[in-house]
């Protein structure tokens, strides 16, 4: 009898060339496909709550496949680890899996995704540990004046002044629900640790990688907070700042109905 599996994965982007399989260049999909593969013995296709471009990592990102062989979910959760392992497939850890209902779907079934971005900011030196991790901006950055601006763009709106031109969307309305900015001070450096937190039920290519890039331009001082509105309403993704770069942004959860 055929099993559906839901699995719930880390990974760190820089390893890979994105989530969705490629001609060539290894990614997420492809790793874990394989990793299936060489503990059961079938070819499999994973589905998954949100594709990620290279270089983006996931904190809890979401998948699921078909499974005809019998297993318990620890074994399920620990073969794949073990043959990525094995394979040499580094920076990709199955968090857990559940046997879940023939209907799931972990793209179609989502009610909410949240995305983090990070950035390490009013520090000349560059991070050792965190490489390829955040984004790093010497200057400091007035985070309440970015929370002033985020605060815009909360709710149901337009948001084609952040969305990427290969966006396939059929249209730029999008609800965001969540969009706020936190900040931790290192103790040596006094430099900022800064989280954009981002919630909505879907998002568009690139939009929170630019609606970053806006915050951050407003941080500098170099905006107003209420220019966020603007650009907002403009429609026009020439109007926005530039797109942050893919390494500070991390897919956070996904969140279903019970």
């Amino acid at each position: 009898m055929t099993q559906r599996w839901k699995i719930t994965v880390e990974y760190d982007g820089a390893c890979y060339a994105g989530w969705q399989r490629q001609a060539q260049d290894m990614t997420v999909q492809q790793a874990l496909e394989e990793a299936v593969f060489a503990f059961s013995g079938e070819a499999v296709r994973l589905f998954v709550a949100g594709r990620t471009d290279a270089g983006v990592h996931a904190l809890g990102q979401v998948a699921h496949f078909d499974l005809d062989k019998e297993l318990d979910e620890k074994s399920v959760r620990d073969a794949i680890n073990a043959k990525l392992r094995a394979a040499g497939r580094h920076g990709i850890s199955v968090l857990e899996a559940c046997a879940v209902a023939p209907d799931f779907h972990a793209r179609f079934s989502a009610q909410k995704r949240s995305y983090l971005y990070r950035i390490l900011a009013g520090r000349t030196a560059p991070p050792a540990l965190d490489t390829g991790r955040v984004w790093h901006i010497r200057h400091p950055l007035d985070v309440q004046a970015m929370n002033e601006a985020a605060a815009f763009l909360i709710g149901h709106h337009d948001f084609s002044s952040f969305r990427a031109a290969g966006c396939q969307a059929e249209n730029a309305i999008r609800t965001l629900e969540t969009c706020t900015v936190t900040e931790t001070v290192e103790e040596f450096s006094g430099a900022q640790r800064i989280t954009i937190r981002v919630e909505a039920k879907s998002f568009l290519y690139h939009q929170v990688r630019n609606i970053a890039g806006s915050l951050v331009k407003v941080g500098r001082g170099k905006w107003p907070p209420e220019k966020i509105k603007e650009v907002l309403e403009a429609c026009d993704r020439t109007k926005a700042a530039e797109t942050a770069p893919a390494h500070g942004l991390y897919f956070l959860r996904v969140d279903y109905a019970a």
